[in-house]
């Protein structure tokens, strides 16, 4: 997972675009948006976690680098 270029789709996509690419790459397809990662697994991670900053900014108010902040503590709780 690279925060880089979960800040890059959180400030290029929207919620919409973000979801439509999460569900075509759940289905093993190619999402019409430009997604970089090493493998289909990294750019689920990245799509998902774009996804969870921006629902959070929307719901909480706070701004993207404190949610960033926020889901990669998430990720980091959940594999140690």
């Amino acid at each position: 997972m690279k925060t880089d270029e979960l800040k890059k789709l959180v400030t290029t996509y929207s919620l919409e675009q973000l979801s439509q690419a999460e569900s075509i790459l759940l289905e093993e397809g190619i999402p019409e948006i430009d997604i970089h990662g090493a493998d289909e697994g990294e750019k689920l991670t990245h799509v998902i976690g774009a996804i969870w900053i921006l629902r959070e900014m929307q719901k909480e108010g706070k701004s993207m680098n404190e949610c960033l902040r926020l889901f990669v503590n998430k990720v980091r709780n959940s594999i140690s």
